[in-house]
Protein backbone atom coordinates (compact mmCIF):
# COMPACT_ATOMS: atom_id res chain seq x y z
CA UNK A 1 0.00 0.00 0.00
CA UNK A 2 2.89 2.33 0.83
CA UNK A 3 4.49 1.66 -2.55
CA UNK A 4 1.18 2.28 -4.32
CA UNK A 5 0.59 5.63 -2.61
CA UNK A 6 4.17 6.88 -3.05
CA UNK A 7 4.28 6.08 -6.76
CA UNK A 8 0.81 7.54 -7.36
CA UNK A 9 1.81 10.72 -5.48
CA UNK A 10 5.08 11.19 -7.37
CA UNK A 11 3.54 10.54 -10.78
CA UNK A 12 0.76 13.01 -9.98
CA UNK A 13 3.26 15.68 -8.95
CA UNK A 14 5.23 15.05 -12.14
CA UNK A 15 2.15 15.53 -14.27
CA UNK A 16 1.95 11.93 -15.46
CA UNK A 17 -1.34 11.11 -13.73
CA UNK A 18 -4.51 13.09 -13.18
CA UNK A 19 -5.34 13.60 -9.52
CA UNK A 20 -8.78 12.04 -9.78
CA UNK A 21 -7.36 8.93 -11.47
CA UNK A 22 -4.60 8.59 -8.87
CA UNK A 23 -7.05 9.09 -5.99
CA UNK A 24 -9.45 6.49 -7.37
CA UNK A 25 -6.64 3.99 -7.89
CA UNK A 26 -5.32 4.50 -4.35
CA UNK A 27 -8.80 4.17 -2.81
CA UNK A 28 -9.52 0.98 -4.75
CA UNK A 29 -6.13 -0.47 -3.83
CA UNK A 30 -6.69 0.47 -0.18
CA UNK A 31 -10.01 -1.34 -0.05
CA UNK A 32 -8.68 -4.47 -1.73
CA UNK A 33 -5.47 -4.55 0.30
CA UNK A 34 -7.36 -3.91 3.53
CA UNK A 35 -9.78 -6.80 3.13
CA UNK A 36 -7.25 -9.04 1.42
CA UNK A 37 -4.58 -8.20 3.96
CA UNK A 38 -6.56 -8.84 7.14
CA UNK A 39 -8.39 -11.99 6.08
CA UNK A 40 -5.54 -13.02 3.82
CA UNK A 41 -3.17 -13.40 6.77
CA UNK A 42 -5.05 -16.56 7.75
CA UNK A 43 -3.12 -18.49 5.14
CA UNK A 44 -0.06 -18.15 7.39
CA UNK A 45 -1.79 -20.17 10.13
CA UNK A 46 -1.59 -23.57 8.44
CA UNK A 47 0.95 -25.08 10.83
CA UNK A 48 -1.04 -23.99 13.88
CA UNK A 49 -3.87 -26.41 13.11
CA UNK A 50 -6.22 -23.83 11.62
CA UNK A 51 -9.55 -25.30 10.38
CA UNK A 52 -9.72 -25.99 6.65
CA UNK A 53 -12.45 -23.40 6.04
CA UNK A 54 -10.40 -20.61 7.64
CA UNK A 55 -7.30 -21.68 5.71
CA UNK A 56 -9.22 -21.67 2.42
CA UNK A 57 -10.71 -18.25 3.18
CA UNK A 58 -7.31 -16.78 3.98
CA UNK A 59 -5.69 -18.26 0.89
CA UNK A 60 -8.47 -17.00 -1.38
CA UNK A 61 -8.36 -13.43 -0.07
CA UNK A 62 -4.56 -13.41 -0.15
CA UNK A 63 -4.69 -14.43 -3.82
CA UNK A 64 -6.95 -11.43 -4.53
CA UNK A 65 -3.98 -9.14 -3.93
CA UNK A 66 -2.93 -9.79 -7.52
CA UNK A 67 -5.93 -7.78 -8.77
CA UNK A 68 -4.73 -4.25 -7.82
CA UNK A 69 -1.18 -5.23 -8.77
CA UNK A 70 -2.33 -5.91 -12.32
CA UNK A 71 -4.02 -2.51 -12.38
CA UNK A 72 -0.87 -0.86 -11.05
CA UNK A 73 1.24 -2.57 -13.69
CA UNK A 74 -1.12 -1.40 -16.42
CA UNK A 75 -0.97 2.17 -15.10
CA UNK A 76 2.82 1.95 -14.95
CA UNK A 77 2.94 0.93 -18.60
CA UNK A 78 0.78 3.89 -19.56
CA UNK A 79 2.98 6.17 -17.44
CA UNK A 80 6.08 4.88 -19.21
CA UNK A 81 4.42 5.69 -22.53
CA UNK A 82 3.64 9.19 -21.29
CA UNK A 83 7.27 9.75 -20.29
CA UNK A 84 8.23 9.42 -23.93
CA UNK A 85 5.65 12.06 -24.85
CA UNK A 86 6.86 14.65 -22.32
CA UNK A 87 10.46 15.79 -23.02
CA UNK A 88 11.04 17.28 -19.56
CA UNK A 89 10.22 13.96 -17.89
CA UNK A 90 13.30 12.44 -19.55
CA UNK A 91 15.28 14.15 -16.79
CA UNK A 92 13.70 11.66 -14.36
CA UNK A 93 13.90 8.68 -16.71
CA UNK A 94 15.78 6.29 -14.44
CA UNK A 95 13.88 7.01 -11.22
CA UNK A 96 10.71 6.34 -13.22
CA UNK A 97 12.22 3.10 -14.57
CA UNK A 98 12.83 1.92 -11.02
CA UNK A 99 9.21 2.78 -10.14
CA UNK A 100 8.03 0.77 -13.14
CA UNK A 101 10.22 -2.12 -11.89
CA UNK A 102 8.34 -1.87 -8.58
CA UNK A 103 5.06 -2.46 -10.42
CA UNK A 104 6.58 -5.36 -12.38
CA UNK A 105 7.94 -7.18 -9.34
CA UNK A 106 4.72 -6.44 -7.47
CA UNK A 107 2.88 -8.33 -10.16
CA UNK A 108 5.39 -11.17 -10.52
CA UNK A 109 6.73 -11.51 -6.97
CA UNK A 110 3.74 -10.68 -4.81
CA UNK A 111 1.09 -11.64 -7.36
CA UNK A 112 2.25 -14.59 -9.45
CA UNK A 113 4.65 -16.25 -7.02
CA UNK A 114 2.44 -15.35 -4.06
CA UNK A 115 -0.58 -16.99 -5.67
CA UNK A 116 1.68 -19.92 -6.54
CA UNK A 117 2.16 -20.92 -2.89
CA UNK A 118 -0.99 -19.57 -1.19
CA UNK A 119 -3.92 -21.81 -2.24
CA UNK A 120 -4.72 -24.48 0.39
CA UNK A 121 -3.46 -27.48 -1.60
CA UNK A 122 -0.22 -25.62 -2.39
CA UNK A 123 0.19 -24.61 1.24
CA UNK A 124 -0.12 -28.24 2.26
CA UNK A 125 2.86 -29.33 0.15
CA UNK A 126 4.89 -26.15 -0.55
CA UNK A 127 4.89 -23.84 2.46
CA UNK A 128 8.33 -23.75 4.05
CA UNK A 129 10.20 -25.09 1.03
CA UNK A 130 12.33 -23.08 -1.41
CA UNK A 131 9.11 -22.04 -3.14
CA UNK A 132 8.57 -19.67 -0.21
CA UNK A 133 11.80 -17.61 -0.67
CA UNK A 134 10.96 -17.40 -4.38
CA UNK A 135 7.96 -15.34 -3.33
CA UNK A 136 9.87 -13.63 -0.52
CA UNK A 137 12.88 -12.45 -2.53
CA UNK A 138 10.94 -11.18 -5.53
CA UNK A 139 8.21 -9.51 -3.48
CA UNK A 140 10.40 -7.95 -0.78
CA UNK A 141 13.40 -6.71 -2.74
CA UNK A 142 11.51 -6.40 -6.00
CA UNK A 143 9.07 -3.98 -4.37
CA UNK A 144 10.83 -2.21 -1.51
CA UNK A 145 14.36 -2.51 -2.86
CA UNK A 146 13.41 -1.03 -6.23
CA UNK A 147 11.22 1.55 -4.52
CA UNK A 148 14.12 2.57 -2.29
CA UNK A 149 16.45 2.95 -5.28
CA UNK A 150 13.82 4.93 -7.20
CA UNK A 151 13.14 7.30 -4.30
CA UNK A 152 16.87 7.78 -3.74
CA UNK A 153 17.50 8.70 -7.39
CA UNK A 154 14.39 10.90 -7.49
CA UNK A 155 15.60 12.82 -4.43
CA UNK A 156 19.17 13.11 -5.72
CA UNK A 157 17.93 14.49 -9.02
CA UNK A 158 15.79 17.01 -7.17
CA UNK A 159 18.84 18.15 -5.20
CA UNK A 160 20.92 18.66 -8.34
CA UNK A 161 18.35 19.25 -11.03
CA UNK A 162 20.67 21.76 -12.72
CA UNK A 163 23.27 19.01 -13.35
CA UNK A 164 23.33 16.58 -16.27
CA UNK A 165 23.96 12.97 -15.29
CA UNK A 166 26.14 10.45 -17.10
CA UNK A 167 23.65 7.60 -17.04
CA UNK A 168 25.71 4.87 -18.72
CA UNK A 169 26.62 3.17 -15.42
CA UNK A 170 23.13 3.80 -14.03
CA UNK A 171 21.50 2.16 -17.05
CA UNK A 172 23.78 -0.85 -16.82
CA UNK A 173 23.19 -1.09 -13.06
CA UNK A 174 19.39 -1.02 -13.44
CA UNK A 175 19.36 -3.94 -15.84
CA UNK A 176 22.00 -5.91 -13.90
CA UNK A 177 19.99 -5.67 -10.68
CA UNK A 178 16.76 -6.79 -12.33
CA UNK A 179 18.34 -9.52 -14.46
CA UNK A 180 20.36 -10.75 -11.47
CA UNK A 181 17.26 -10.98 -9.30
CA UNK A 182 15.40 -12.87 -12.03
CA UNK A 183 18.33 -15.24 -12.67
CA UNK A 184 18.77 -15.90 -8.97
CA UNK A 185 15.18 -17.11 -8.75
CA UNK A 186 14.63 -18.80 -12.11
CA UNK A 187 17.82 -20.89 -12.38
CA UNK A 188 18.33 -21.77 -8.73
CA UNK A 189 15.72 -21.10 -6.05
CA UNK A 190 12.59 -21.94 -8.07
CA UNK A 191 13.93 -25.26 -9.52
CA UNK A 192 15.01 -26.36 -6.03
CA UNK A 193 11.57 -25.47 -4.68
CA UNK A 194 9.80 -27.42 -7.43
CA UNK A 195 11.99 -30.49 -6.84
CA UNK A 196 11.24 -30.25 -3.13
CA UNK A 197 7.53 -30.02 -3.93
CA UNK A 198 7.70 -33.22 -5.98
CA UNK A 199 9.51 -34.95 -3.09
CA UNK A 200 6.92 -33.59 -0.65
CA UNK A 201 4.04 -35.02 -2.72
CA UNK A 202 5.66 -38.40 -3.43
CA UNK A 203 7.35 -39.10 -0.08
CA UNK A 204 6.50 -36.43 2.50
CA UNK A 205 7.20 -32.92 3.68
CA UNK A 206 9.79 -34.18 6.14
CA UNK A 207 11.80 -35.74 3.31
CA UNK A 208 11.68 -32.63 1.12
CA UNK A 209 13.38 -30.68 3.94
CA UNK A 210 15.78 -33.41 5.01
CA UNK A 211 19.56 -33.15 4.73
CA UNK A 212 19.51 -36.36 2.70
CA UNK A 213 17.41 -34.84 -0.07
CA UNK A 214 18.93 -31.33 0.06
CA UNK A 215 22.45 -32.79 -0.32
CA UNK A 216 21.81 -34.76 -3.52
CA UNK A 217 24.11 -33.89 -6.47
CA UNK A 218 21.31 -32.17 -8.42
CA UNK A 219 20.29 -30.01 -5.47
CA UNK A 220 23.93 -29.08 -4.83
CA UNK A 221 24.35 -28.08 -8.48
CA UNK A 222 21.22 -25.93 -8.41
CA UNK A 223 22.40 -24.33 -5.17
CA UNK A 224 25.72 -23.31 -6.73
CA UNK A 225 23.97 -22.02 -9.86
CA UNK A 226 22.61 -19.24 -7.70
CA UNK A 227 26.09 -17.70 -7.78
CA UNK A 228 25.39 -16.56 -11.35
CA UNK A 229 22.36 -14.48 -10.48
CA UNK A 230 23.84 -13.29 -7.19
CA UNK A 231 27.00 -12.09 -8.94
CA UNK A 232 25.11 -10.17 -11.62
CA UNK A 233 22.91 -8.65 -8.93
CA UNK A 234 25.86 -7.68 -6.71
CA UNK A 235 27.75 -6.08 -9.59
CA UNK A 236 24.65 -4.04 -10.40
CA UNK A 237 24.40 -2.81 -6.81
CA UNK A 238 28.11 -1.88 -6.81
CA UNK A 239 27.56 -0.01 -10.07
CA UNK A 240 24.70 1.94 -8.53
CA UNK A 241 26.86 2.81 -5.51
CA UNK A 242 29.66 3.90 -7.88
CA UNK A 243 27.23 6.16 -9.71
CA UNK A 244 25.93 7.76 -6.49
CA UNK A 245 29.45 8.38 -5.20
CA UNK A 246 30.23 9.88 -8.60
CA UNK A 247 27.51 12.47 -8.11
CA UNK A 248 29.52 13.79 -5.17
CA UNK A 249 32.96 13.50 -6.74
CA UNK A 250 31.90 14.61 -10.21
CA UNK A 251 32.57 11.58 -12.44
CA UNK A 252 28.81 10.94 -12.84
CA UNK A 253 28.08 14.52 -13.96
CA UNK A 254 28.48 15.86 -17.48
CA UNK A 255 29.92 19.27 -18.15
CA UNK A 256 28.04 21.79 -20.24
CA UNK A 257 24.43 22.87 -20.50
CA UNK A 258 22.19 21.55 -17.71
CA UNK A 259 19.16 19.35 -18.30
CA UNK A 260 16.79 22.13 -17.24
CA UNK A 261 18.42 24.78 -19.42
CA UNK A 262 18.54 22.46 -22.41
CA UNK A 263 14.88 21.51 -22.10
CA UNK A 264 13.88 25.13 -21.52
CA UNK A 265 15.75 26.16 -24.68
CA UNK A 266 14.04 23.41 -26.68
CA UNK A 267 10.63 24.42 -25.35
CA UNK A 268 11.04 28.15 -25.97
CA UNK A 269 12.48 27.50 -29.44
CA UNK A 270 9.49 25.33 -30.29
CA UNK A 271 7.05 27.94 -28.95
CA UNK A 272 8.75 30.69 -30.96
CA UNK A 273 8.58 28.58 -34.11
CA UNK A 274 4.88 27.91 -33.55
CA UNK A 275 4.16 31.60 -32.98
CA UNK A 276 6.03 32.53 -36.18
CA UNK A 277 4.06 29.94 -38.13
Amino acid sequence: MFATVVIAFLFTRMGLLKENVATLAVMMSTIIFLFGGIIGTFHHLYFSGTPTAVLALGASFSALEVVPLVLIGFEAYKNLTLTRAKPWVSVYKWPIYFFVAVAFWNLVGAGLFGFFINPPIALYYMQGLNTTPVHGHTALFGVYGMLGFGLMLFSLKGLMVEKRWKTGVLSWSFWAINIGLAAMVLISVLPRGLLQTVASVEVGFWYARSAEFMSTPLMDTLRWLRVIGDTIFAVGVVGLAWFVVGLKTGWSIEKGESDVSKLYTQTTTGDTANESA
